[in-house]
This record gives C-alpha cells, sequence and structure tokens, in this order.
C-alpha cells in the first residue's frame, strides 16, 4: 500500500490559539506538515509571549513552516483542496477526498484569493450557517476525510493508546 501525503495549508492565520489547535488536530488525524503564509501568526506570537501553547504532545512531529505561497512546490500526485464559503464549491458531505491533498484553509478574518481558488483542484464548504472558526473547520475536514476512509475502525486498543491518561472509562456490555 502507498503512503498517502496531507498538508494543511494556513493563509496568513492570525491567531496563535487557532494554530495550535490546528497543529493538535494536525496530530491527531496524522497529518504531515502544516504551512502557512503571512507574518501576522508570528507577530502575535511575539507580542503575547504569554500565549498558551493549544498543540499538544500529538502534534510535537508535524512540522509548520512559514512559505511565500501555499500553492508552489507541491507534489504532482498531490491535489490542491481549497475549504472556502464559495459559490459553486461542493458541499463536504458530497466530497470525495483524495489520498494525496493539500487543504488550503482562509484566514479567521478573510477568504482566500481568487488566484488560490483558481488553482484548486475542488473547493469545498462545510454546509453551516454562517462561517465557523478556523481549527473548528480544520477539524470537521480531517475527521470527515478519516469517517470516509477505509482506515476509519477504531478498537480498544485504539482506545487504550491514544486516551488522556486520567481516563480509565468502560462501558459495560
Amino acid at each position: 500500500m502507498n503512503k498517502t501525503e496531507l498538508r494543511i495549508g494556513l493563509s496568513n492565520p492570525k491567531s496563535p490559539d487557532n494554530v495550535g489547535s490546528v497543529q493538535r488536530a494536525a496530530g491527531n488525524y496524522q497529518v504531515d506538515s502544516i504551512v502557512y503564509t503571512g507574518q501576522r501568526y508570528l507577530r502575535a506570537l511575539e507580542n503575547n509571549p504569554g500565549t498558551p501553547n493549544t498543540s499538544r504532545k500529538v502534534s510535537e512531529n508535524v512540522p509548520i513552516t512559514v512559505v511565500e505561497s501555499l500553492t508552489d512546490n507541491i507534489p504532482g500526485n498531490m491535489q490542491i483542496i481549497c475549504v472556502e464559503f464559495a459559490e459553486n464549491a461542493t458541499s463536504l458531505p458530497e466530497f470525495i477526498h483524495p489520498d494525496n491533498a493539500i487543504y488550503i484553509f482562509g484566514p479567521e478574518d478573510g477568504t482566500l484569493s481568487q488566484n488560490i481558488i483558481d488553482s484548486a483542484d475542488e473547493v469545498v464548504y462545510v454546509p453551516t450557517i454562517g462561517c465557523m472558526n478556523l481549527a473548528a473547520t480544520v477539524n470537521v475536514v480531517l475527521y470527515d476525510r478519516l469517517a470516509k476512509s477505509v482506515r476509519s475502525e477504531g478498537s480498544n486498543e485504539l482506545i487504550r493508546q491514544n486516551r488522556d491518561r486520567n481516563n480509565n472509562l468502560i462501558v459495560k456490555s
């Protein structure tokens, strides 16, 4: 079986809380890397050194890198999937996720540029009433990908290996 490659692209994010939560989601859903554009995230970190780190141990091995462009240097087998409230986009429940993809998300207070949308292989949206928080949207899209994949089967061993150390709950049969 070929290894899939999965990336998250963030367009000019501004909130360290959101980026930290995206990092945590990336670890939980086995994303290979996160790339982002812009300087607002770094500026926010510098201006607020006491900002709590909302990522967790699960995301330690997910690199996060600033890039000039979210669509440059994409391997030929990787599809660009933009997640945006855009007319003529595909509803997430109808979307079939590709094996290799970069999911690109717009900034918390704006939208993706038309150039990025035009370079996408697919544009999808989460059919909600109103826009969701950036980190919440990333989690929903990654969960949808997992739920539709062949590796979505769970087990008690998976639960034991990954639950919080304070959680020893067992559902009685």
